[in-house]
């Protein structure tokens, strides 16, 4: 981590830091500008390298910054011991949100950085392995028997995070988009499947509404 930037106001931190998270997620490492993140920054292009010393410098300092967030947030907000995977998902996300409110971009970077391909963005590959093996430990939490006779556990996970990221595509682009309100949709959509999946749950379901209607 970079102490002299933290002797910065937290104002000032955050600003860059959101700068760099936004045009790093939306253009890779290879096509983002340390001309655009000033600009998106209010700074001066000096201050960048003063702290950073290079394009490299900046981005290994923001993911091992992002990485270290993110998964302390999922650490207050992830129950351990939690083993129903849908309410592990909605911890997760509730997480995720938080995370939003201050860092808009903060997922969508770590999303790219888990992608990237380009030879000058290899000084974070071990972090990112350790950050990886981080992430892939919440998913062996859940009990996945309850989806026997539905599907492998892998293509559950992968319609639970495909949903997700359609859901977040959607509203992100909203006028009236914040965090708390995409949190409260993906909910909703994980209650739907969550009704789908569980058999005991389904058939009471059932029942309430059989005796509704008679």
């Amino acid at each position: 981590m970079n102490d002299k930037f933290f002797d910065l106001k937290q104002e000032k931190q955050n600003r860059i830091i959101n700068a760099a998270l936004k045009v790093f997620a939306r253009n890779r490492y290879r096509h983002a500008s340390t001309d655009e993140i000033v600009k998106e920054a209010g700074i001066s292009k000096g201050l960048i390298f003063h702290y950073f010393e290079s394009k490299a410098g900046l981005y290994e300092f923001l993911f091992e910054y992002s990485a270290r967030f993110m998964l302390l947030e999922l650490s207050r907000e992830v129950d351990g011991a939690q083993t129903d995977f849908f309410e592990l998902v909605r911890q997760m996300e509730r997480a995720r949100m938080q995370v939003m409110k201050l860092y808009p971009y903060m997922q969508q970077f770590l999303n790219m950085c888990l992608k990237e391909t380009c030879r000058e963005a290899d000084g974070i590959a071990e972090r990112r392995t350790e950050y990886v093996e981080r992430m892939l430990s919440y998913t062996r939490q859940p009990d996945y028997s309850v989806f026997s006779g539905i599907g492998e556990p892998e293509r559950i996970m992968g319609l639970v995070r495909y949903a997700i990221a359609g859901i977040t595509e959607e509203m992100s682009g909203r006028y009236d988009f914040t965090p708390e309100k995409l949190y409260e949709e993906i909910c909703s959509y994980l209650e739907i499947l969550r009704r789908m999946t569980y058999p005991d749950l389904r058939s009471a379901l059932s029942i309430e509404k059989e005796e509704k209607e008679g």
